[in-house]
């Protein structure tokens, strides 16, 4: 084999093909071809196009979330795209004389009135603003949901671990995008938000004072904030964005599609669709299905109503108002976190009530959710590969800390709206504040307790159905006047899924000393990581062996066909083919 290179070129190379006599190429393919040899002698991508169109994609509607989350941030890239034609980041005061009556007249923003005519004068404007806003609330749903399909089906270990962190910062930037983008209208809404924005800022221990003051270029509100905010919202964020999904995406064509078990399915393959024809086709229809149903809820259904709010006006006191539904967790913190966490120390006041759940909650939660791959596989000791997603009744401590963190959220977003609460049903709001925070102390590890029981019961259930089959509803009557159900014995594809998981077991704690008696510097963190694991793997039901399949299968023929015969001989002629029919009918 010579590593010399060929200096002739692509159409050089194929001079002396010979094709199918009956086939005749057309001037137009074969002009194609030549562009296509001449940039493939340039670039090399030919090599790289072949390997991307013959990519498998295993076939699950579940895998679809992630599909989503990516058809809705292209459809906010364009929709937002139009909308920079005719929005002004500006917060210059100018009177409003456009077709809102109610307004006219008015002393607003220029962001504020740019919207108004983007709502009202742009042909299609409003369509597009809507279409923009749920998009970009269907990509923080799509992508939380996908994270929740990747953590319970194990889909982060390893070789996956830095794609689970750029799905953790993906989410967290989507946060901050979507209140960035809503507070750009400059509406009383919005305006509130960037006020208690200020606020927040002006919890950070310390420094807070002089961050919000570089934020804003001076005292609230300023002029500044909407041209920055602009900028964040339109190039800096969507550059990381873009950036972070394009990585997740070569990862994963990089490591392969995760898949779940089942047969034929193995750690070194992938069972599906080729990327070219079928996957692009089917991929290409479920965009445009995902853009009509962004369309149809942003034609049926008003969000972000801004003429209603008005213009932004520093002296309103609003009651009622609410952030977008993704920000409800830290609002709930926020009502939930004792007053008395505010507390004056070294002649300075620490708002910690504040700080707390508006600015060190989010980085600490999306912190803990990108560190646990790592967590998990130290607890473990598992370092090996894993391509095969696990069912998750397999991993029920895992599962239960997925609920128990879901719990927790729920309780935080639930806390967010305490005050409307209080005033539709008539109750206490202090009342109902107390409740919120016993229960996000009690509900969580409840939650755990629970998921991880209804887990192991799943586990045995499932260890029973491989060892005795499925329970058929048929009863037989034996001969000497016993009865029995009819147990169905498994087929080998369905019985691989039951079975195929890796058996697990806590890790052994070794000895705290050397040869020589020395304490070993680790002892304490092994003892640590034995408990954990102990934890873990506490209760864990093993999968059934080959062993024990086998064994079970021998126990029933035991009972079923030795004992069942003498006694059948010993009836009556008659009564033994009433009994036999009886059978059969059941059978």
């Amino acid at each position: 084999m010579t590593t010399t290179a060929d200096p002739r070129t692509a159409a050089s190379l194929r001079e002396g093909d010979q094709g199918p006599s009956d086939t005749v190429v057309s001037d137009g393919a074969r002009k194609a071809g030549g562009v296509a040899g001449w940039l493939d002698d340039r670039t090399g991508a030919a090599k790289l196009g072949a390997f991307l169109l013959k990519k498998v994609f295993p076939d699950h509607w579940s895998f679809m979330l992630g599909e989503i989350a990516m058809y809705s941030m292209i459809i906010c890239l364009l929709s937002g795209t139009f909308l920079t034609f005719w929005y002004v980041p500006s917060a210059g005061q100018v009177v409003y004389d456009g077709s809102y009556l109610p307004l006219q007249g008015v002393t607003v923003s220029d962001a504020y009135r740019s919207t108004l005519d983007i709502s009202f004068d742009i042909r299609g404007g409003l369509l597009i603003r809507q279409i923009h806003h749920w998009a970009a609330l269907m990509f923080i749903v799509a992508v939380t949901v996908h994270m929740f399909r990747v953590f319970f089906t194990g889909a982060f270990r390893k070789p996956r671990e830095i794609n689970w962190v750029i799905g953790t910062i993906l989410s967290m930037l989507s946060l901050i995008e979507g209140f960035a983008g809503y507070s750009l209208p400059d509406d009383l809404l919005s305006g509130t938000g960037l006020r208690a924005a200020e606020g927040f800022m002006q919890s950070i221990p310390i420094v807070g004072s002089y961050i919000a003051y570089m934020v804003f270029d001076g005292p609230f509100p300023g002029e500044a904030i909407i041209p920055r905010l602009y900028s964040v919202h339109i190039l800096l964020l969507p550059a990381i964005l873009v950036g972070l999904f394009t990585a997740h995406i070569l990862l994963v064509l990089i490591h392969k599609h995760t898949q779940y078990p089942g047969p034929g399915r193995t750690q070194n393959n992938v069972v599906g669709y080729p990327l070219m024809p079928v996957y692009m086709a089917k991929a290409g229809g479920f965009f445009f299905m995902v853009f009509g149903v962004i369309a149809l809820i942003a034609a049926l259904v008003t969000i972000n109503p801004i003429w209603a709010y008005g213009p932004y006006d520093p002296s309103p006191v609003t009651a009622g108002s609410q952030p977008d539904w993704y920000m409800g967790f830290a609002d709930g913190a926020l009502r939930l976190i004792p007053g008395w966490f505010e507390f004056v120390a070294f002649d300075r006041t620490w708002s910690m009530n504040v700080f707390v759940g508006a600015i060190l909650l989010i980085p600490v939660l999306f912190g803990i959710a990108g560190a646990y791959p790592f967590i998990e596989s130290w607890v473990t000791g598992d370092q090996r590969e894993h391509h095969l997603l696990d069912r998750p009744r397999n991993a029920p401590t895992r599962t239960g800390l997925g609920v128990m963190a879901i719990s927790f959220y729920l309780i935080l977003f639930f806390a967010s709206g305490n005050d409307l609460m209080a005033i539709k049903l008539h109750l206490s709001i202090n009342d109902l504040t107390n409740i919120f925070r016993v229960s996000l102390l009690v509900v969580p590890p409840l939650a755990f307790w629970v998921t991880k029981r209804i887990c192991l019961s799943l586990q045995r259930h499932d260890r029973e159905t491989v060892l005795h089959g499925r329970e058929s509803g048929t009863i037989i009557r034996t001969p000497e006047g016993r009865f029995f159900e009819k147990h169905d014995e498994l087929d080998p594809f369905e019985r691989w899924t039951l079975v195929q998981h890796d058996a697990v077991h806590p890790l052994a704690l070794e000895s705290g000393t050397d040869g020589n008696g020395v304490a070993s510097p680790a002892a304490r963190k092994d003892r640590l990581r034995a408990k954990l694991s102990h934890f873990y793997f506490k209760d864990v039901v093993q999968p059934v062996t080959p062993a024990e399949l086998a064994a079970a299968h021998a126990h029933g023929e035991h009972e079923a066909l030795p004992s069942a015969e003498p006694e059948r001989e010993a009836l009556p002629a008659s009564e033994r083919e009433v009994v036999k029919r009886q059978r059969e009918e059941n059978l």
